[in-house]
């Protein structure tokens, strides 16, 4: 049962576009209820970089991410999860990007 959220959010994150995947991997390395073996500050900076390179609205305005659903979503699912089961999650969405 454990690996079937990991499943789920695997299978999430593969519907989505590049953008939001940036979103959520910019969620996930900036937010404190996460529990990530990376060097969070170096991934958000990573991914941060890459999303201004392609969406013009993140590079000049201040983005309230609350107004992107699925990605609000993800990351309740995110944080339910467990230690291991969190950074299986960012292990796939940081090698899909």
């Amino acid at each position: 049962m454990e690996n079937e959220k990991v499943k789920y959010l695997v299978d999430m994150i593969n519907d989505m576009d590049l953008t939001n995947k940036l979103r959520l991997a910019i969620c996930m390395s900036d937010s404190s209820y996460t529990d990530l073996k990376y060097d969070k500050p170096e991934m958000y900076a990573k991914f941060d970089n890459m999303l201004k390179e392609i969406d013009e609205e993140y590079r000049t305005t201040l983005i309230n991410f609350a107004k992107y659903h699925l990605i609000m979503f993800a990351m309740a699912k995110i944080m339910e999860m467990t230690k291991e089961e969190q950074n299986q999650v960012a292990l796939y969405l940081f090698n899909n990007l």
